[in-house]
């Protein structure tokens, strides 16, 4: 196992900053997920890290020592690329053993690694074919192979699966998980899959335009997104423009408990953490489309003032196009200048209540307890 870590990592392209600043540590056997859009620098990062990319600032360090100027061949390290890259004229067992070879190790050692490593992704007793034989998922297990039989300290893998379909994805992602788990390896995984990242990682580094939003537990990036943009990134989100006065969050129809300054702001709210309630006027959200996924019901509203919210409910809830629903978030987070608003605890008794009730001053009613933030940015 080794320890990883960027001080100010950055890389110029031109005028172009492709990565700015990134400063990050990995610790020993954990797998740290590089998450972001397309053009966020992540793929760039890694091949600074494993040496196929000149930083332009900062370093690298392994272990404490600085390998920044190392070539590939030099570092630790062992690179899986999304490309499988595998000669197709030699065998599966020729492909993973050629690293080997190369470091003229005696044959039986090569025959023992090379053995070990093929069983250790599941590929024991197929050495002996070609890779246009195996399917793609056993082409990539081979890629991943190749990079094992090695024994490097950090593996780095640039998004191995994005050529393969969902459900092959998903069952490699864990086989991955599994590998790492047994082979003790310090990974860092580049991916623009949020489940992908959510699943396999121990924390997650979400980019944006080569700078770093947020480093984190995965629990941590989506419950408590730093910035409206890791919000609106990560998982499925309502954003919807809001405006704080006498201490109300007001939006959508609803009045929500916001002790901040009054103001505009953005609003952020999961469609998990909307709860609906059958609303018998026409001050309630339209429900608009309901499809029955099995595990849950996803439901589009569109309130009042126009605006098109997506929620979840149990199935069997009894939600169907055409009702009306009162709005009652369970949970939320507030946004100023694209950052998140820390505010105090919310008392059991603060619940959110219709902006219609509060504009008639009625007393507060609700249905949900609010999920304090402590977040600080």
């Amino acid at each position: 196992m080794a320890t990883l870590e960027t001080r100010n990592l950055g890389r110029r392209f031109g005028p172009t900053r492709a990565v700015d600043d990134v400063s990050l540590t990995v610790g020993d056997g954990e797998l740290l997920c590089l998450l972001g859009p397309s053009g966020s620098g992540k793929s760039t990062v890694l091949r600074m890290l494993g040496g196929f990319e000149q930083p332009s600032a900062g370093a690298v360090l392994i272990d404490g020592d600085d390998v920044t100027r190392l070539a590939p061949e030099r570092r630790p390290t062992g690179m899986v690329f999304q490309s499988h890259a595998l000669w197709t004229h030699m065998n599966v067992f020729a492909n993973v053993a050629f690293g080997l070879k190369l470091r003229r190790l005696p044959r039986a050692e090569v025959r023992r690694r090379t053995e070990a490593a093929l069983d250790m992704v599941g590929l024991a007793g197929l050495g002996a074919r070609r890779p246009t034989q195996l399917s793609g998922g056993q082409q990539q297990r081979v890629a991943l192979a190749r990079s094992l039989v090695l024994e490097p300290k950090i593996l780095l893998l640039d998004e191995p699966f994005a050529s393969l379909d969902q459900h092959l994805r998903e069952r490699l992602r864990e086989e991955v998980r599994e590998i790492q788990r047994r082979a003790g390896i310090t990974m860092v995984f580049v991916t623009h899959g949020q489940d992908e990242a959510l699943a396999l990682a121990d924390r997650i580094a979400v980019l944006r335009e080569g700078r770093l939003e947020q480093v984190d537990r995965p629990e941590v990036v989506y419950r408590q997104p730093r910035t409206e943009f890791v919000a609106g990134f990560i998982g499925r989100m309502n954003l919807i423009d809001a405006r704080v006065e006498g201490g109300r969050l007001l939006a959508a129809g609803m009045a929500l408990p916001a002790a901040l300054a009054e103001g505009p702001a953005r609003l952020a709210l999961r469609p998990e953490d909307l709860g609906l309630v059958a609303a018998t006027d026409e001050s309630g959200a339209r429900v608009l489309r309901v499809t029955d996924f099995g595990a849950h019901l996803a439901i589009e509203l569109e309130t009042v003032d126009g605006r098109r919210l997506k929620a979840t409910a149990e199935p069997g809830a009894g939600w169907t196009a055409g009702m009306r629903a009162a709005l009652r978030p369970r949970r939320f987070a507030v946004y100023r200048d694209g950052h998140l608003c820390p505010m105090p605890a919310q008392r059991a008794g603060d619940l959110p209540v219709s902006l219609q009730t509060l504009v008639a001053g009625q007393p507060a009613a609700g249905t949900g307890r609010l999920a304090p933030h402590h977040h600080q940015h």
